[in-house]
């Protein structure tokens, strides 16, 4: 499956967002309100998937 900006499209980017919130959800994690920003981010396509990775990392190890 492609997961790049330039290779997906808006609706895609938010079926992958969907998705990946929806098994997060499933094991019992909610989503901080950080991580739900940045997941927009990815959909409206201002960061790719690995810039929000390595944000999300650096959140949880400044909060650690």
């Amino acid at each position: 499956m492609k997961y790049l900006i330039k290779e997906t499209t808006k609706e895609e980017r938010e079926k992958i967002v969907k998705k990946a919130l929806a098994i997060a959800n499933a094991d019992g994690r909610v989503p901080t309100d950080d991580a739900i920003q940045l997941a927009k981010k990815y959909i409206d396509g201002e960061m790719e998937l690995d810039q929000i990775k390595n944000e999300i990392i650096k959140l949880y190890n400044e909060n650690i």
